[in-house]
């Protein structure tokens, strides 16, 4: 990746016509795109019409599949690897918010993010660590990355929803309680939602808990 890489991807509405008042940032998972999640948009917009939902897509292309892109190898899954991955495009995400709430005249305080696993991860790590706090983080499926140095390096605490299967072959479901403890211990206002049945996806219960965070926060 270049210092010079720009993340861009699909984008949607408002569906009220009017300028965007909030933003919504969608951080996609490994092997898709930015139009994996912006078809969650519309049902998101319903509780949110001044909202602009972008989702941009991974910086590298999927080393580990023939289409779709990753914001870091899987080729390693080890602790130390992972950690190293999401470190290294965290300021491309960071960039990405700031360039696009500058673009509208956003306050940071008016922008969620929200991610699916390894877009989880990086909504997780991001959001944290921003000295200008967002206003929440949505995680699907996904792990809380480096959480043992998370205390130190936290620079603001968002309300954050992880939502989660409890049939997830991918990540697994043990992955829920860690996060929430290792949040928890970092003084982070954390909900969780299991999802009995459900593999490596999100669900219509996961989106209506997602919505109701999205309009507490975005709209207060």
């Amino acid at each position: 990746m270049s210092e010079h890489t720009k993340l861009s991807g699909p984008r949607f509405g408002p569906a009220s016509g009017e300028p965007a008042k909030q933003l919504v940032i969608l951080l996609h998972g490994v092997g898709a795109d930015g139009d994996d999640l912006i078809g969650l948009a519309p049902m998101l917009a319903q509780v949110l019409p001044d909202a602009e939902f972008l989702a941009p897509n991974a910086p590298e292309p999927c080393d580990m599949a023939p289409v779709g892109y990753q914001w870091f190898s899987l080729q390693d899954r080890s602790a130390g690897a992972i950690e190293d991955g999401v470190r290294a495009v965290a300021p491309l995400v960071d960039q990405f918010i700031d360039d696009s709430c500058a673009e509208r005249g956003i306050d940071p305080d008016r922008v969620a993010l929200f991610g699916f696993s390894q877009g989880c991860m990086m909504s997780l790590f991001v959001g944290l660590r921003r000295v200008t706090p967002l206003a929440a983080i949505l995680g699907y499926s996904g792990t809380l990355v480096a959480a043992g140095k998370l205390v130190d390096e936290m620079e603001s605490r968002p309300p954050v929803l992880l939502v989660h299967g409890e049939a997830d072959p991918v990540v697994p479901f043990q992955m829920l309680a860690a996060a929430r403890a290792g949040l928890e211990s970092a003084g982070v206002d954390v909900q969780t939602l299991s999802r009995p049945g459900l593999g490596h996806g999100i669900d219509e219960e996961g989106i209506r808990a997602g919505a109701a965070l999205l309009h507490s926060t975005l709209l207060a």
